[in-house]
């Protein structure tokens, strides 16, 4: 089983930054994939990031690359979603979410674990 809770959402206004985190606890955190997913009201949830098991793998929606940064820390079983130049379109729930099973991918159905969300609001 694995738990995670992400935090760090909030009003922001465009142009603006913020870092979202993801607190992960139960199984060995450094042997799964993490990902980054958001949806907004009335759409679907739509993949934004992805890092590999080490961290030495990134891939990116193409509507976030060059301005999302995506990171983990092992040791502390954290998972970092760092979102710079944010616009109105970014505005959506974060939800954080862990591919234990190593399916890979940018589905949501590849993803066993989520986290409950946390909302980033991006004002023009």
């Amino acid at each position: 089983q694995v738990q995670l809770v992400e935090s760090g959402g909030g009003l922001v206004q465009a142009g603006g930054s913020l870092r979202l985190s993801c607190a992960a606890s139960g199984r060995t955190f450094n042997s799964y994939t993490m990902g980054w997913f958001r949806q907004a009201p009335g759409k679907e949830r739509e993949f934004v990031a992805r890092i590999s098991t080490s961290g030495g793998s990134t891939y990116y929606a193409d509507s976030v690359k060059g301005r999302f940064t995506i990171s983990r820390d092992n040791a502390k079983k954290m998972v970092y979603l760092q979102m710079n130049s944010l616009k109105p379109e970014d505005t959506a729930v974060y939800y954080c979410a862990a591919d234990v099973g190593l399916v890979g991918g940018t589905t949501v159905r590849a993803y066993e674990y989520w986290g409950q969300g946390t909302q980033v609001t991006v004002s023009s």
